[in-house]
């Protein structure tokens, strides 16, 4: 993760030092957090492989198939063609959503419709234990 930890406290002794000497801000994270579990959570552990192999289960395969061609005009038309409960749906797309795999449209109303965003998902798995990466490509 390019994120450091800290109080805020912390983080405002680390700006001083800034504004005094630029330089220590050279190779510094961008991003500062109070915790490890509000930075996991800010930078979306769904972009991890590990996950997006969860998130990609040949459920939601076929959710984001049925999205890309039958193009929902609304939340409601998904559960009904998926027959999935519109709870369980919505949690479903709000991952798929910050993983960058889809997004909403305005719809009449109050509805949204849930578009595909993405055309691939590449998982990149290193069995070294080096990691990996993943790139969603639109």
């Amino acid at each position: 993760m390019t994120c450091k930890t800290g109080s805020i406290g912390e983080f405002m002794q680390w700006t001083k030092r800034v504004v005094v000497d630029p330089h220590v801000a050279v190779g510094a994270p961008k991003r500062w957090f109070e915790s490890e579990a509000i930075a996991a959570k800010s930078l979306g552990r769904a972009a991890t492989p590990e996950a997006m192999v969860k998130l990609l289960s040949p459920e939601n395969l076929a959710l984001l198939s049925l999205i890309g061609a039958r193009r929902p005009q609304s939340l409601q038309d998904l559960a009904a063609l998926a027959g999935r409960k519109s709870s369980n749906l919505s949690r479903t797309l709000k991952k798929l959503e910050q993983a960058g795999i889809i997004g909403f449209e305005n719809g009449p109303g109050r509805t949204i419709a849930p578009r595909l965003l993405a055309k691939r998902v590449t998982l990149e798995l290193d069995f070294t234990g080096r990691g990996g990466s993943v790139r969603v490509d639109a």
